[in-house]
């Protein structure tokens, strides 16, 4: 049997800081690290590094073995062919970006170094720059520099600490827009930390959600963000609304009835639980279609709910709700709605409102 390709990584330890992850990226695929603060993201980037040494566990890639506890393998990080940007960059300030990248060259002949380091330059579209110091250079001109130099070491495997943070937003749409021009030309697994969950979205092909060191879920972002495995990951991911149900019922063809605080829903998937049985469920916002006034709306005779807006917020051209359901005003519900649409039904605080919660998009999950 051959050896598995990509990257393979399982870290556990209860102290001092606690791990339990297991993850694989395979090559020309980017996997995103997203938790709180203190989840551990950066912590296992430094462990497949080499830089810091669980005391359990397994790094390997490509069937080469960095770090395996039980046969006491621990390769310095000198000796893993890895590429590392860090949040701050950490570029050589007394260098120019040509020398900076070329730091990253011992493996290379002393004749090769310019020439190469000027092609990797050229490539994250900084030629012409190459004399440049890091105090001259833009925030996202530096970030090319880190990306640049952290190709030079030739790597087996990409890491990004929250490569993005240090930089506007417009920048950061660019070099979005560059990591993924990268990606399909360097074919090698990239591990992204971030705490931002759009830019994990938009860039990674799969997302693992760490709390407290744990891998608590791995999968694509929509699988992640529309059926997340408890309620733990659901509140990660940014889904708010999530509440308590009992199962009470089937529909006829599939699907399973539960009771939300008295009042009764409907969902699609038939998850063949007993009746009875205490769930907790989960519905994105955007499976929550508002009422229209002027005439039915998708979906309207769907699970509606009815309630009061308690609030809503405009950003750009979304219109950010919480509703308080007339059957029970203790279980806010929050959906958004194009900015257009709230002001054609006239929503604002204090209005009434009916929305369908669509039976596709509710996710049972076991009880917390």
């Amino acid at each position: 049997m051959s050896a598995p390709t990509g990257l393979q990584v399982e870290l556990r330890q209860d102290a001092p800081i606690p791990l339990a992850a297991e993850f694989s990226c395979a090559p020309g695929e980017v996997l995103a690290l997203v938790g709180p603060s203190g989840s551990g993201k950066t912590t296992i980037l430094r462990s497949i590094a080499g830089a810091y040494r669980p005391r359990h566990g397994a790094v390997a890639i490509n069937g080469e073995t960095w770090f395996c506890s039980d046969d006491n393998i621990h390769l310095p990080p000198h000796r893993r062919a890895v590429g590392m940007v860090f949040q701050n960059y950490a570029l050589f300030p007394h260098l120019t970006a040509l020398q900076n990248v070329m730091t990253a060259m011992d493996h290379l002949p002393r004749g090769e170094r310019e020439a190469e380091a000027r092609h990797l330059l050229q490539m994250v579209h900084l030629g012409g720059l190459e004399e440049r110091r890091p105090a001259a250079l833009s925030g996202g001109q530096q970030q090319r520099v880190a990306v640049a130099r952290a190709l030079a070491r030739k790597p087996q495997v990409l890491l990004l600490d929250e490569p993005f943070s240090a930089v506007d937003k417009a920048t950061r749409q660019r070099l979005y827009r560059e990591i993924a021009e990268l990606r399909r030309a360097l074919h090698l697994p990239i591990v992204l930390v971030t705490h931002d969950l759009d830019e994990a979205a938009m860039l990674a092909d799969r997302l693992a959600v760490l709390h407290h060191g744990r891998t608590l879920q791995t999968g694509t972002p929509e699988e992640v963000t529309t059926r997340p495995l408890s309620p733990e990951v659901a509140r990660l991911v940014n889904l708010r609304n999530v509440f308590d149900a009992t199962v009470t019922g089937r529909r006829d063809g599939g699907g399973v009835i539960i009771q939300w605080s008295g009042m009764t829903m409907e969902t699609v998937k038939d998850t063949r639980l007993p009746i009875g049985t205490a769930v907790c469920w989960v519905i994105p916002d955007g499976f929550v279609v508002v009422h229209r006034r002027d005439r039915p709306s998708r979906g309207e005779h769907e699970n509606p709910v009815s309630g009061m807006v308690e609030s809503m917020l405009s950003i750009g051209q979304a219109a950010m709700l919480t509703m308080r359901p007339h059957h029970d005003a203790r279980l806010p519900l929050h959906f958004s709605v194009p900015l257009h649409v709230a002001r054609r039904n006239g929503l604002a605080p204090g209005v009434e409102v009916t929305v369908s919660l669509l039976a596709e998009g509710i996710h049972l999950m076991p009880a917390a």
